[in-house]
Order: structure tokens, then sequence, then C-alpha cells
């Protein structure tokens, strides 16, 4: 008997493995074709955006662009990058020891202005950014796992995880492990592959009411159909805590912890809802889910949150109880969660900001496909919030509303 329920185990996992590449494979098509569209109108031609500086968000508007208490404080298109494709997608950004913040792309100075500093490819020295050269400046080349979807760092165990690797090799596109302690020379201590392809990961050291896992090193993981928490403090052998699936679940893209310290509740996007009509997402409103992680053995799924408008969630990060969400065609939505422990239905959140970077679907009240905002990085000290926008260029903006903290 415990033969044949092996194997069952496995048909299960296998199709469900299948299932997940199906999406996938579908998702990259649903990007290319939106992209060819993208292109086909135009949205990519040289020379059709051009670099501005502040212009505050009044009755509703700066400049093109409708907003909510958020102001521009500057916009720089990617072809003034150096992109010759024109086109962008992550962004992350970094503060030096004397204060000075940057982005992937952008150097923030002066207010209101910014310059290109140089591109960043691979592991490099940025503790003196003025012009990165990829050989002077390179620190490491780290090759092996070949490609990825995308690389999570937690600082505190000066570890990466990588993502999205390959499903077909030895880590199933699980969490492949970077030590870094060293930058020079990274090792890979181990590689987390029991549930498969990771999508999108957070990973912390875990101070939540859970009290088995007080101090150890948890990862949550965003599979393409699950929420999967992991205990990845042995990095030679990472054990599953727990696999949550929820309705409506069309491919779990990324989320992110309601609050850094108390870690009881996180939020969940999924990329592929609204499009695909599933669950409560069908009338294409971005729909954001709600997850009760007191338990780390049994995660809840409480409630869900919609956006007033149409689009595709992508990323979101929370800060002081509010969430910047990269939603596409709709730009930055800022969303007020700070009410998620008295009421985990997500009922009471609120919108109290945005900045819509895509004003082509405006007169339509925003559209359901894979243009605009890619990613948005919210945590620099002075409140300015980068935007990177998929056919435009990279925008610094400041939220003006309630609850803002920043110096």
């Amino acid at each position: 008997m415990k033969t044949i329920t092996s194997l069952m185990l496995l048909a299960s996992a296998g199709l469900a493995s299948a299932a997940n590449r199906a999406a996938m494979d579908r998702l990259m098509s649903m990007k290319l074709e939106a992209q060819d569209n993208m292109e086909r109108d135009g949205l990519f031609e040289a020379g059709r955006y051009r670099a501005s500086r502040q212009v505050k968000c009044v009755d509703g508007k700066a400049g093109e662009y409708s907003c909510n208490n958020v102001d521009l404080h500057g916009f720089l298109p990617h072809e003034d990058l150096g992109s010759q494709t024109r086109r962008g997608n992550d962004i992350w950004g970094w503060t030096s020891r004397d204060a000075r913040e940057f982005g992937a792309v952008d150097k923030l100075t002066e207010p209101h202005s910014w310059n290109y500093e140089g591109r960043k490819p691979r592991l490099l020295n940025v503790t003196s950014p003025v012009t990165f050269d990829k050989t002077k400046d390179l620190t490491a080349w780290y090759r092996g796992f070949g490609s990825s979807h995308n690389v999570i760092s937690h600082e505190e165990k000066k570890m990466i995880y990588v993502v999205g690797t390959p499903r077909n090799s030895p880590c199933k596109g699980g969490l492949y492990m970077l030590d870094v302690s060293n930058p020079a020379k990274p090792t890979s201590p181990g590689c987390a592959h029991q549930d498969g392809y990771v999508h999108d990961a957070q990973c912390v050291i875990y101070t939540g009411p859970d009290r088995q896992f007080r101090g150890r090193e948890i990862c949550f993981n965003y599979n393409e159909d699950t929420l999967t928490i992991m205990d990845v403090t042995n990095k030679r052998n990472p054990k599953i805590i727990s696999k949550t699936p929820y309705v409506g679940a069309a491919y779990t893209h990324q989320g992110w912890l309601t609050d850094p310290v108390k870690m009881e509740y996180l939020l969940l996007d999924d990329e592929l809802d609204e499009s695909d009509k599933t669950g409560e997402a069908k009338n294409g409103h971005t729909t954001t889910y709600i997850f009760d992680i007191k338990s780390l053995k049994k995660p809840k799924h409480t409630g869900t949150y919609q956006s007033p408008v149409k689009s595709i969630d992508h990323n979101q990060y929370v800060v002081n109880g509010l969430t910047y969400q990269a939603n596409y065609g709709s730009g930055l939505r800022i969303v007020d969660i700070s009410s998620v422990e008295r009421d985990p239905t997500g009922k009471s959140f609120k919108e109290v900001g945005f900045f819509d970077c895509h004003p082509e679907d405006d007169e339509q009240g925003g559209v359901v496909d894979f243009f605009g905002s890619w990613s948005v990085y919210p945590y620099f000290k002075s409140g300015y919030t980068l935007i990177n926008s998929i056919e435009r260029g990279v925008y610094s903006v400041k939220y003006t509303g309630p609850g803002r903290k920043y110096h």
C-alpha cells in the first residue's frame, strides 16, 4: 500500500509540474504577444519619450499621467539609459554609506533631478559608483546555474537565492543557494528542489508567533500554484514546512510579508488570474490574496483585496503598512493595509495613492494586458520610489498621502 501511495504521489507531482510548465509557457507567450503589439503600435520607437523633471500631481494629473497623492520627481526613457531595445523590466535600489540613493539604472542626486550612472551587469563593486566597467569592477562571475528568473537577497545571512533556473537542471528550478559572505568567491552550499520551480521568494530570519521556527531561516516561496514555506536553515537539508493552494490560483507569482517583525500575514499576487478570469479576479480588477501565516504549518487564505481599476498585478513590496504594487497597465498603486490584523478579509484595505505610467488605456478604465509598470522599489529613506515601465523608462516618484513616513 505504501508503494502504491508513493507512486500516486509521484504521478500527482508530475502532473502538477507539467501543468505549471504549461502555464509558464503560456504566460511567456502572452507577454511576447503584448510586446509585439506594443512594437506594432510604436510604443518602442526611438525618440518617442523625453526625459522630464518634477511635475506635481494636481487635480489627478502630473503632466500626461493620471495620479493621486504621488508627485513625479523625474523620468528617464530607456533610450537615454543606453538600451538599444528601448524596453525595461525589473529594478532595485541601494543606499551608500554617505546616504546617496542609487537605482539599478540611475543615481538620485539633488532633489527633483538625477543622472545616468551606467549599467551594472554581473556582480560588481558598487561602493564607489561613478561609471561601471564590466572588467575592472567585476568582483565575481558565478556560472554554476545558467539562466534564472530572479535572484533573492538575504542580507542578514549573506545569502543569495536564485529562482527560476532551468527545470531540467538538478535543482529543478528550485531555490539555488549562493553563499556570498566572500563576494569574490561565491559558493553554493545547497539547493531546495523539493517543490520544483520557484518563481519568486522572500527569505527572512523568522521572528513571528510560531515558536517552533523562531530564529530559523525561512523562505516564503511563490511556486506557480501554491504558497510554499520552507526552512532553509540547514542548507544541505532544507525542508518544506507547508504547501498552500488557494481558490482562484492561476499563476502564483510573488508576494511580501505585511510586517517584517510580526510576520503574521503576507500578501500574494497571481499573474494570470485576471486574464484567466479565475475566482474573484474574473472581473479583471487587480486581485491581491491575503494569508494568515501565524502557523507556518497551516497558513490560511483569509481574504482578497481588489483594485478599483482593471489590470494585472506583478510585484509588490510593503513599507510601514503600505503596499507598493506594480500593476502593469495601472502603474504604481499604493494601498493602506494597516488594518490587516483586525480585518484580514481585506475589506478594510484602501487605495491611498497611485501613479499610472501607461496613459494609453486611461479612457478604457484599465486593460488586462502586459504593458506598463514591471516593478517598483519603495525602500529609500528619502521617500523616493522608483518605477520601471516596460515601454517607457524609469520614474522617480514620491508619495504625499496619509501614512507616509520618510526623511
